[in-house]
């Protein structure tokens, strides 16, 4: 078989209701020299029924036990054959021109070793949402993929497979295996693999125009545990740390006030007015000048949060669906 220019590594568990979808949006790209490796994280539904009802001689399905996200990432990883590594979640959706311009941007820009896009949001019925991901695309710093994550999500980045290959490890219990996605993580391990790229090996992250991306949101599971959302964010923190003390002292303080202020309006959606007040105040107490560097999210945060506690939780939520749709508590 020849080597196909990109290769498009989807992880699977337990999405029966949305991964036909994320699978057509693969096939329907206008740029078609790809492959797409379905990683089997060993889920119990139709999922991979779905998957192998898909005629196409592109895709090919590997299976595993389950190793959670990061693990299913990895694997996929390593039986990439391309030289350039898209990433899919199965229950997002691929704009058709996604691949097509990475693929442009990356030959365009040699140097360059993560290519990203903005991202729509959609809701558990793919209606597309009034808020959207627009991220900074130029000039990215470390210090920005610390504190913003420019990134967005898990299914926006295109890789360059010979440069993440500088952050690849040996899984410490399987020797045998490669990691370039730290399986210690459960949650936060986009943020983490961004930031040790950009920070331990000074990879360029570079993103384009557009929302190439159906990013979906599903009520209920955004922020399930905003608890332990948070701790696996300072795991991230206290990792990094080690690795670039210094960098992290001089920006942490904001990285944990922009990812309070994360999960403050993340706790909104949820209808936890109480405790989202309680998050907001603590990303203002880390990192004060949120208040003038990004004034209108962080008064819309603050005015969401009243809000809910003036209207209390069905009244507020009402409000919300017009815009959340199905991420409104």
């Amino acid at each position: 078989m020849s080597i196909p220019a990109i290769s498009v590594v989807m992880p699977v568990y337990n999405v029966e209701a949305y991964i036909a979808e994320a699978i057509q949006s693969v096939l329907d790209q206008s740029f078609t020299d790809f492959e797409l490796v379905i990683v089997d994280d060993g889920g119990s539904d139709r999922s991979i029924a779905i998957a192998q009802s898909f005629a196409d001689e592109r895709i090919r399905i590997i299976h595993q036990a389950n190793r959670g996200l990061a693990g299913a990432r990895n694997t996929g990883i390593m039986h990439s054959r391309a030289p350039l590594v898209a990433l899919l979640d199965s229950d997002d959706i691929y704009h058709k021109d996604k691949l097509m311009l990475h693929h442009i941007h990356m030959r365009a820009c040699p140097d360059v070793g993560v290519s990203y896009a903005g991202s729509r949001m959609i809701d558990a019925t793919g209606d597309v949402m009034a808020v959207a991901m627009r991220p900074k695309l130029t000039d990215v710093q470390p210090a920005d993929i610390f504190t913003r994550n420019p990134v967005g999500n898990g299914s926006a980045a295109v890789l360059r497979k010979s440069f993440i290959d500088r952050a690849a490890f040996p899984h410490p219990k399987d020797p045998r295996r490669v990691c370039w996605f730290d399986e210690e993580f459960r949650q936060s391990e986009d943020i983490e693999f961004w930031v040790r790229l950009s920070v331990k090996h000074s990879i360029k992250f570079e993103g384009i125009s557009g929302l190439l991306t159906d990013y979906r949101i599903i009520g209920g599971a955004l922020s399930a545990n905003i608890v332990n959302q948070y701790l696996s964010w300072q795991k991230m923190y206290r990792k990094i740390a080690k690795i670039a003390p210094d960098f992290v002292a001089k920006h942490g303080r904001k990285a944990r006030g922009y990812q309070l202020r994360y999960l403050a309006r993340r706790a909104v959606q949820l209808g936890d007015h109480g405790f989202s007040g309680e998050l907001l105040l603590e990303a203002l107490q880390s990192y004060p000048g949120m208040m003038w560097r990004e004034p209108v999210k962080t008064f819309v945060t603050g005015t969401a949060i009243t809000l809910g506690k003036v209207l209390g939780r069905d009244r507020f939520s009402k409000l919300a669906q017009r815009y959340l749709r199905g991420a409104a508590a």
